[in-house]
């Protein structure tokens, strides 16, 4: 498994650990984590919190150019709110875990031009199905249903 997912995934089992929601995130520029994070909103009582928003934050101020050279990696297909967030500052490249669970901006951010590369990574997909079916009401909670 690549590397920078599997760091994504140990975010995601953290935040899982911690009571929250079960997706990860890191940003690599030049061949190192600058940036990684996990869906806090239950954690943080935060309606932003969510893996990539938490991952960026982490990452701390970056120049326009570090973000135009990097490649965030998310557990979990990236909603509006964090696909906004990626086409905002540029990142040209968005590595995904899965999308069976949920079918995020992946087609709008094509749009814009951002590479998109879905893995299919079964650890991503089961993990989130569990959740899923665990804790309906905080999944739902997450997505605005």
């Amino acid at each position: 498994m690549d590397k920078y997912m599997q760091a994504a995934i140990e975010e995601a089992q953290k935040g899982l650990k911690e009571g929250g929601i079960p997706i990860g995130s890191v940003i690599v520029y030049q061949g190192k984590i600058i940036g990684r994070g996990h869906n806090r909103r239950i954690q943080n009582g935060s309606c932003i919190l969510h893996g990539e928003m938490d991952a960026l934050e982490n990452a701390g101020r970056q120049s326009a150019s570090v973000y135009q050279q990097s490649t965030i990696y998310t557990t979990l297909s990236p909603c509006s709110m964090c696909s906004g967030a990626i086409l905002l500052y540029g990142i040209p490249k968005v590595i995904i875990g899965e999308h069976q669970n949920f079918m995020g901006e992946e087609d709008l951010l094509r749009s814009r031009g951002v590479a998109v590369e879905v893995l299919h990574d079964k650890t991503c997909i089961d993990m989130m199905a569990q959740f899923i079916h665990d804790r309906p009401d905080l999944w739902n909670e997450d997505i605005g249903e």
